[in-house]
């Protein structure tokens, strides 16, 4: 037998925070990989091939102290009698170290071996002038990175893939989460789920869910929690998996999570000591939130036209609306020319906001990008306004910077502008929106002025990712938080001193002790909050067994191990900025660690040799781990399978009497039709068994009709059920009910309301509309339109509009959500209609040809009172030939 020796080299970088996720993912029949120089078409033969079988599918997760050691294992078989190429791929998070990758073929394991970059780089160099290339890691949607490797398997042979991560999880909005992804595309004899947890603090609470998980797998997952650790599995049979009893679909394809958090209490935090080393964690309960002073610099140039720009009103409105009465705030508009709402901050009173609401309902894109005077305007009114004693004294600082785009000035020239300005007296946090700008420059920038960048991605859900991250820095707890150990007792210490503690997220340092007496470990933790902050107290070491009496939950020196993970990542930071000396410094020796315990790090490579081919000598994968700024624009994206990333997905609703309208963005063009009922009648609009959601509304008529005259129906009511969830909302005209845990809350559409917990976002805007957001899943859009009272005719109705319909399962169905995975048609023979303005046109769609009207509906997202315009086409007869069946088939008894 031929065999293939194949080089894999894998790179990695740390980029901005993100959620321990991991994700199996098994290959699509065939596609496309660029290297350099080289376009090589591969033909996989993993999916679809009845003779290739996934034996088993494990995924092992211990969480140890936040610290994540994850382990994946896909076990494969070549049931052939001829040798196949097989395919293993993994998501995984972009933030993870990858610290082992091996092979079982043939009784032998190959495994990876992490060098310096440069010099697996020259290995891999020599491949590449050979034109033979074998698979790719690329950017796989927001959060995560798509690891693959293929391997020629002789016939009736397996192969067992190991690939293994370590991951600090980071606290945030109040929990750490774990997410895996799993599509293994075929049914799979063993498929487990497992994950062990271990604090030492306690387990305040812990959820699992799926976002795949049906009535019937939903009591698969088995949860067990005591005091100080938990266990999770998920493990269906073969029949469960199985989308029907005798087809070969399966069930299993989605998102798997894990949220919890741990015990705390006010005192100077948790303090681990194991063989040497100690880690802190500090999130102390109960302190109260610190005023802050926030002035927004928002691009509005010519480049922001459009969605980018309605987005950022829409997510500026709500954050106005979160600001507390005790903040301050600004707004700073700059293209080619800066405008400033007010010369100096104000409170955050209910006059202020309402004042600033409809200032930023002016909002127009137009010019160049100034950034530089932009920001340096956003400086001075903070610094202005506190060297003049105009805000608060026990208060956060901070400058909030959104732009699209690159400066019209050097950016070098206004990096060491603005940070002079700022000269570290408080923080600038950087939101980059999209992929049209210097994402290094602006992560620089920020962290140059303790702060951060996040990139906002281009998408329905823009809006809710920008207020998605101001809630993160939206309650600040102190400021200048300074941790002081024995200087006689530890050394090579992380990160000691940090500019802000925000409430839901938490502070950890760690480090190598030099001694183990450690009766007299004295800690003192400072900082500036409402009341000047400063508790002292002492670590005493214990044995092992006594402070990790569960030793299956602990795999080796993991406070070692997270003292490594964290010194390589603030390393990695470092190196971006100081001195060159400083530089150089902090890349030797993040290199040094990196290649001391097996992290591959943006420093280093993995390369893993496979079984010779005389054919293929120099066989070659290179495997990229991307930084933020590497990552490219969406066409550099694998969303085949990723949830995370839509660029402007459709939308479909309904709204009127009653029309419905179906977006097909690829053919720049939609569709629409009525349906006509008696009122009081409920349709099933959408039905997702897959994910458990439904929705269904209930029609209203006119309060009276003139003999003669057409009755016209409208939407009055809505039902929206997550079954898995179990959330059930009814909305009317009169208000919005929620059910929830066998809990009833109710609000009404008289004010604007924010409504958040970890399933479920809530947002009214008051008179206006209503949004529901379910976590990690679709968007519902509820538009209320209020008619006079005393209007003779005419009652208040209701429109309602989908958003990221792509993220609900391919089995979704109901009057809308039959169309939510596309539709194709054809139209041919334009001819003059009965209206002159609107002609007629034969339409080929879905085996029927049907005549159709071109005409227009509204879309009333942005103005509720007068719509814009939707050219569509209009199908005739309650949608018959579009639509499924007939309406009648759509009819339910109730809501819910």
């Amino acid at each position: 037998m031929s065999v293939v020796r194949t080089v894999l080299l894998l790179w990695v970088c740390v980029g901005p925070w993100v959620s321990t996720y991991g994700a199996l993912v098994i290959s699509r029949d065939s596609e496309v990989l660029m290297m350099t120089g080289t376009i090589k078409h591969i033909e996989k033969r993993s999916i679809n091939d009845p003779e290739v079988e996934i034996q088993s599918v494990r995924l092992d997760c211990k969480v140890t102290s936040r610290f994540a050691y994850t382990v994946m294992t896909t076990k494969a078989l070549n049931k052939g009698n001829s040798s196949k190429e097989i395919f293993f791929e993994v998501e995984l998070p972009k933030t993870a170290f990858i610290t082992n990758f091996s092979m079982e073929i043939e009784g032998k394991t190959y495994v990876g071996e992490v060098k310096e970059k440069e010099k697996a780089k020259k290995q891999y160099e020599k491949a590449v002038s050979s034109g033979q290339t074998a698979g790719l890691v690329k950017a796989s949607g927001r959060k995560m990175e798509k690891f693959s490797v293929s391997v020629n398997i002789a016939a009736l042979s397996p192969v067992i893939f190991t690939l293994t991560y370590e991951e600090l999880l980071k606290r945030h909005l109040g929990k750490y989460e774990i997410m895996t992804r799993v599509k293994p595309k075929q049914l799979v004899q063993h498929f487990e789920i497992v994950a062990d947890i271990y604090e030492p603090q306690g387990i305040a609470f812990l959820d699992a869910y799926g976002t795949f998980l049906t009535n019937e797998l939903l009591p698969l997952v088995e949860k067990t929690v005591t005091d100080k650790k938990a266990h999770v599995s998920f493990s269906p049979t073969l029949d469960q998996q199985r989308k029907c009893p005798d087809c070969d679909g399966t069930l299993i394809d989605g998102d798997f999570f894990i949220k919890y958090d741990v015990n705390r209490a006010e005192s100077i935090g948790d303090i681990q000591i194991v063989n040497g080393y100690f880690v802190h964690y500090f999130a102390p309960a109960d302190l109260p939130r610190v005023p802050k002073n926030v002035v927004f610099a928002i691009d509005v140039s010519g480049s922001m036209y459009g969605r980018k720009i309605d987005q950022t009103r829409e997510a500026l409105l709500t954050i106005l609306s979160d600001l507390h009465e005790d903040d301050f705030f600004g707004l700073v508009l700059f293209e080619g020319e800066v405008t400033s709402w007010r010369p100096s901050l104000v409170k955050a009173n209910e006059s202020n906001v309402l004042a600033a609401k409809e200032f930023v309902k002016t909002i127009s894109a137009l010019g160049s990008t100034n950034m530089n005077d932009g920001v340096l305007t956003a400086v001075r009114m903070i610094k202005n306004d506190k060297q003049h004693k105009l805000l608060p004294e026990k208060s956060v600082s901070m400058v909030i910077l959104l732009t699209d785009g690159r400066p019209n000035s050097a950016e070098s020239r206004v990096q060491h502008n603005v940070r002079n300005a700022i000269n570290g007296s408080f923080s600038l946090f950087s939101l980059g929106f999209g992929y049209d700008l210097d994402y290094g420059f602006l992560d620089s920038m920020a962290k140059e002025n303790d702060g951060l960048a996040r990139r906002i991605y281009e998408a329905s859900d823009a809006a809710v990712q920008l207020q998605g991250f101001y809630d993160e820095v939206a309650s600040p707890l102190l400021s200048d938080v300074h941790f002081k150990y024995p200087d006689n007792a530890v050394n090579s210490l992380t990160n000691s001193h940090f500019k802000q503690l925000f409430n839901g997220s938490e502070i950890i340092v760690a480090g190598q002790l030099t001694e183990y007496d450690l009766d007299n470990f004295l800690i003192e933790v400072s900082g500036q909050g409402l009341d000047d902050y400063m508790l002292q107290g002492k670590a005493t070491a214990q044995e092992w067994d006594d402070t990790f009496p569960e030793k299956e939950y602990i795999f080796g020196n993991f406070t070692e191990r997270l003292w490594a993970y964290l010194t390589i990542e603030q390393l990695m930071e470092k190196k971006d900025k100081g001195s060159p000396e400083e530089r150089a410094n902090a890349t030797a020796e993040a290199l040094n660690l990196s290649l001391k315990y097996n992290f591959v790090t943006p420093l280093t490579s993995m390369v893993v040799t496979k079984p010779e081919d005389k054919e293929n000598p120099y066989d070659v994968m290179i495997a990229d781990k991307l930084t933020e700024e590497q990552r490219g624009g969406p066409q550099d994206q694998d969303i085949r399978q990723v949830q995370y990333y839509h660029p402007a997905p459709p939308t479909y609703y309904v709204d009127g009497d009653p029309h419905f309208i179906i977006e097909v963005p690829e053919m720049n063009d939609a569709l629409c039709f009525n349906i006509d009922e008696r009122p009081g009648t409920i349709f099933n609009l959408v039905s997702d068994p897959v994910l458990g959601i439904v929705v269904n509304g209930q029609t209203i008529g006119d309060k009276k009709v003139d003999p003669g005259s057409k009755l016209n129906t409208y939407f009055g009511r809505f039902g929206i059920v997550h079954q898995t969830l179990g959330i059930q909302l009814v909305v009317s005209t009169d208000g919005i009910t929620v059910f929830l845990n066998k809990k009833t809350t109710q609000f009404d559409w008289s004010e604007t309301i924010l409504a958040k917990n970890e399933i479920m976002d809530l947002q009214i805007t008051k008179d206006r509309s209503l949004t529901v957001t379910l976590k990690d899943s679709v968007k519902f859009v509820i538009i209320l339109h209020k008619v006079w009272k005393k209007h003779p005719y005419h009652q208040d109705y209701l429109g309602f509009y989908t958003i990221d319909s792509h993220l609900l399962s391919p089995r979704v169905h109901g009057l809308l959500g039959q169309f939510y995975h596309g539709v194709q048609f054809e139209v041919s023979n334009l001819h003059p209609g009965e209206d002159p303005e609107k002609p007629d046109a034969t339409m080929d769609v879905k085996g029927h040809k049907l005549t159709v009207t071109r005409g227009w509906q509204r879309d009333f997202r942005r103005d509720v009172k007068n719509g814009e315009k939707v050219p569509c086409w209009f199908v005739h007869n309650n949608g018959t030939g579009l639509i499924d069946g007939s309406p009648e088939d759509y009819v339910m008894s109730s809501l819910f």
